[in-house]
């Protein structure tokens, strides 16, 4: 227990001196709260908070496992060649709340992710690439063999 409350004052003191020093600023600091998408309870309501689905797009590479043994813990990463990403949204269709994940890249930056996602049964993993202000996507299958949320 002391550990953990010991970690948490930590990273409360390292953003509250960061916001004191004008490096981020509180709205920076509270920002996946803002973010559109994430209270959606379908995969088409979370796409359409966050402005659509895009076109697809051979330039999005997704890796993931085709068979997933732990639902709980399904690594996979994602890299954007599309000139000029911004964001990349990664979105699992059957999930409770299908908006997994929201990646947001400053100019210049390699737009590349390596996560993992929690899976409640086997379904589609799609991502949402914004660059240049237009939406692309692409999507693969994996099958979870141990269900991860809740199960």
């Amino acid at each position: 227990m002391k550990q953990q409350r010991r970690t948490i004052l930590t990273s409360a003191g390292a953003f509250a001196m960061l916001a004191a020093l004008g490096l981020i600023s509180h709205a920076d600091a509270l920002a996946a709260e803002a973010q559109p998408g994430f209270d959606a309870k379908s995969f088409a309501d979370a796409v359409k908070a966050i402005g659509g689905p895009g076109a697809d797009s051979k330039d999005i590479l997704l890796t993931s496992p085709e068979i997933a043994e732990n639902g709980a813990v399904v690594p996979l990463s994602v890299s954007s060649a599309i000139p000029d990403t911004q964001s990349i949204y990664i979105f699992v269709e059957k999930n409770p709340n299908p908006l997994s994940a929201s990646f947001t890249f400053p100019a210049g930056t390699d737009p590349s992710v390596t996560t993992r996602v929690k899976m409640g049964e086997s379904s589609r993993i799609t991502v949402v690439v914004k660059a240049g202000g237009k939406l692309y996507t692409t999507s693969r299958e994996t099958k979870v063999t141990l269900g991860g949320c809740g199960g």
